[in-house]
C-alpha cells in the first residue's frame, strides 16, 4: 500500500539550493533521501552514489557543485544531472 506524506513546505526548497534530507525505508532498511528544486520542479533521490556505497552530500543538505549545475558525489566526484539523476561524469 502506497501512502503519501508531506516532507516540507514547497517554498522551503529554493531553486538549486540546499536539499531537504529525510529517511526512507529501502527493502526494510533505513536510507537517506533528499529533495531539491530544479528548474522549478521538485526532484528526489536516494542519498547514495551509484558507484560507491556512500552518501553524496558535502555537508548535510549540500549536494550541488559550486556553479549549482550538478549533484556531485563528495567521496569521488561523480557528477549527476539533477533534473534526471543521470551520471554525466565520473
Amino acid at each position: 500500500e502506497e501512502t503519501s506524506r508531506r516532507l516540507c513546505a514547497s517554498d522551503a526548497l529554493a531553486e538549486r539550493g540546499r536539499a531537504h534530507v529525510w529517511d526512507v525505508l529501502v527493502h526494510g532498511r533505513p536510507e537517506r533521501a533528499f529533495a531539491l528544486r530544479i528548474d522549478g520542479r521538485p526532484v528526489a533521490y536516494l542519498n547514495r552514489c551509484a558507484h560507491v556505497a556512500a552518501e553524496m552530500d558535502w555537508n548535510p543538505g549540500d549536494f550541488l557543485d559550486g556553479e549549482r549545475r550538478y549533484i556531485v558525489c563528495a567521496l569521488h566526484g561523480a557528477h549527476y544531472e539533477p533534473a534526471t539523476g543521470r551520471c554525466v561524469a565520473g
